[in-house]
């Protein structure tokens, strides 16, 4: 059994109040709860800054709890939870991003179940990469493994860089023919002892450099499973843009409920 939390901030620049926004007659942050609630989790709860949120949150018998407004992640935000609730360092809690309301509670459960199964700190997951323009693209970071799964390094840049066929995007000759490289997905699960260390750990040159905070687990040699997938999961919602993507999505899917 696993955790869920949903870090949900009520300040955001291109979206503010982004939690309480109107999706399919309920707020995202609901929508994002309910999905948590369809995994294995035996506990969802929702980690927050804002009493408004926190207040809708138990209006519709969600779990809510006021965390410090000062955290500079939602894994922080996750790490004082872990020490607020007392769970024990074996506990696995799944980080469900709070503008995910359209995420899917298999992909929850599985990233859980990969670290409920291994002696890693932390799961993730990534899909393949068809498209040059994505692969280079810095706003898609990428995973490359190791041969047993694990992540070797995430990074904007494209990795593995094929040398000789990057410029003219061509196939490498004997590489794989499936994919280019790895879209890594912001979907994480924990060990709690895990959170607990992260927040005495300095920031790792390479992650300030990449502006990627997994990188300093990697860095201070803590081990992620990537778990693969094939397709990439529904968006999440940034800005005014997506939510208007989001809100027909959700109507969509609800009309083939």
């Amino acid at each position: 059994m696993f955790k869920a939390v949903i870090p949900a901030r009520h300040a955001s620049t291109r979206l503010p109040g982004k939690p309480l926004l109107d999706i399919g007659g309920k707020p995202m942050v609901v929508r994002v709860a309910e999905q948590a609630l369809k995994s294995g989790a035996e506990e969802v709860l929702v980690a927050t800054d804002h009493e408004d949120i926190a207040r809708v949150c138990e209006q519709h018998g969600l779990e809510a709890l006021m965390t410090r407004s000062d955290w500079p992640t939602g894994t922080d935000r996750i790490a004082e939870v872990v020490q607020t609730k007392g769970w024990g360092d074996s506990t696995v809690v799944v980080n469900v991003q709070g503008d995910e309301p359209l995420i899917d509670p298999k992909l929850i459960d599985l990233v859980a179940q990969a670290l409920l199964g291994g002696d890693q700190h932390i799961a993730t997951c990534a899909h393949p990469i068809h498209d040059w323009a994505e692969f280079k693209n810095p706003n898609v970071v990428k995973v490359a493994l190791r041969v047993d799964g694990e992540a070797l390094y995430f990074s904007r840049a494209p990795i593995p860089y094929p040398r000789d066929h990057f410029a003219a995007e061509q196939w490498p000759a004997g590489g794989p023919s499936d994919h280019l490289g790895l879209r890594h997905i912001g979907l994480y699960a924990y060990k709690a002892g895990f959170l607990r260390q992260y927040q005495t750990l300095a920031p790792a040159p390479v992650e300030q450099l990449e502006s990627l905070e997994q990188l300093r687990a990697l860095a201070n040699g803590y081990r992620i499973k990537v778990c693969i997938i094939q397709d990439a999961p529904l968006p999440g919602v940034d800005t005014a843009e997506d939510l208007a993507r989001a809100r027909a999505l959700f109507e969509s899917n609800a009309g083939r409920e």
